[in-house]
């Protein structure tokens, strides 16, 4: 028993310790780096400049932290040096600062573990958003505008930047079949890549003449956008066909054949883009959303390798797979990953969609550390 509690005792101080060589070194490196910076042979090396330029950002925001962490460290031993003083207001005023230096320092301590974990290389990529219908009929069509519109005026409010990349009309109530949009900004992956996976929306249909509730699905995917270094794509994989774009109803949007279907053949993957009225404008613009596809394909695979049972990033829009539901009725939002719930869905489908990404980041904060643990 005495040998099992020294374990439980000391585990936890090597853990600390292994944390704290390797803040040390964080911090040799970023000295080593301020140096480079400034050397005038690296500053006259363009991509060598960047490199280092681009790890000392990094690197920027844990390094104030760990300096603030040293100086409560301190501070938090000074303030027990004073414990042990004989004058007995001395003592009183330590006693009473030690609990919010000790919970300040824990707080401190949090948010550099989360700083450690790793990174997801794609965090800080552009996106191409895609929202599919999927089970529902005209209901799912409508839903899929309602969505995009969500994630459109959420994107509005990051400053970020959407075009629409291709679109398919629902028919004559409305809304889409699908729609695929890029999004250009900042972060904009790191927020929305928990977005991916089926929606379900619980609501009366404007056709539903007794008031009765429909549940419809409606798949979303978010897919980092790929640069050429990312995935390889032998032009003789492909094949390109052009057609005249048609509209809605459909008749001619213009009378030349500008639209582009590219076929990858060895996946099978087709993607379309009639948007532009330039054909070249089209293929460019399809060819970026394929490439966003095989790299999330690939990203899918290397996922399903680390753990077989996961499920796949969209599923198959049926209404019994669901990432979160939308039930109008009641006004409610159920994001089921979390069981978190809240009463302010015309709030959220208006775009205020933050406070949810950020309970969903903190949930995959904690399951990361849970893993490292």
């Amino acid at each position: 028993l005495p040998n099992q509690r020294n374990r439980k005792k000391t585990k936890p101080a090597r853990a600390m310790e292994i944390i704290r060589n390797k803040l040390r070194d964080i911090e040799l490196r970023y000295r080593e780096l301020e140096g480079l910076l400034s050397d005038p042979e690296v500053v006259s090396r363009q991509g060598v400049y960047q490199k280092y330029a681009k790890e000392h950002s990094d690197l920027t925001q844990l390094v104030e932290l760990i300096r603030q962490d040293e100086k409560l460290q301190a501070h938090i031993a000074d303030t027990r040096d004073l414990l042990q003083e004989t004058d007995e207001e001395i003592r009183a005023m330590a006693k009473e600062e030690m609990p919010r230096l000790q919970q300040e320092l824990a707080e401190l301590e949090s948010k550099i573990t989360i700083l450690l974990l790793p990174k997801d290389p794609n965090d800080e990529k552009n996106v191409f958003l895609e929202i599919r219908a999927g089970t529902g009929g005209d209901e799912a069509g409508l839903f899929v505008g309602d969505l995009f519109r969500m994630y459109a005026r959420y994107a509005e409010s990051q400053g970020w930047r959407v075009e629409v990349v291709s679109s398919s009309p629902a028919g004559g109530v409305g809304g889409f079949k699908e729609i695929i949009a890029q999004i250009d900004g900042h972060g904009a992956y790191s927020r929305l890549k928990y977005e991916s996976g089926t929606h379900r929306v619980q609501r009366v249909p404007v056709t539903e003449a007794q008031g009765r509730i429909h549940t419809s699905a409606v798949t979303v995917a978010i897919m980092p956008e790929a640069e050429d270094v990312d995935v390889t794509i032998d032009p003789s994989d492909l094949r390109i066909d052009v057609y005249r774009s048609t509209g809605h109803g459909g008749q001619s949007v213009n009378t030349t054949d500008s639209a582009v279907r590219i076929t990858h053949l060895p996946t099978g993957l087709v993607v379309t883009c009639q948007d532009e009225k330039s054909q070249l404008k089209n293929k460019v613009k399809a060819m970026k959303v394929l490439r966003a596809r095989l790299l999330d394909a690939m990203v899918q695979k290397q996922n399903a390798q680390q753990a077989q049972d996961r499920k796949s990033q969209v599923g198959s829009g049926d209404r019994s797979e669901r990432i979160r539901t939308y039930n109008f009725p009641q006004g409610r939002i159920t994001d089921h990953r979390i069981n978190l719930t809240r009463y302010d869905l015309e709030n959220f489908i208006n775009g205020n969609i933050g406070s949810v990404i950020d309970a969903l980041a903190a949930h995959h904060q904690a399951e990361l550390l849970n893993k490292q643990g």
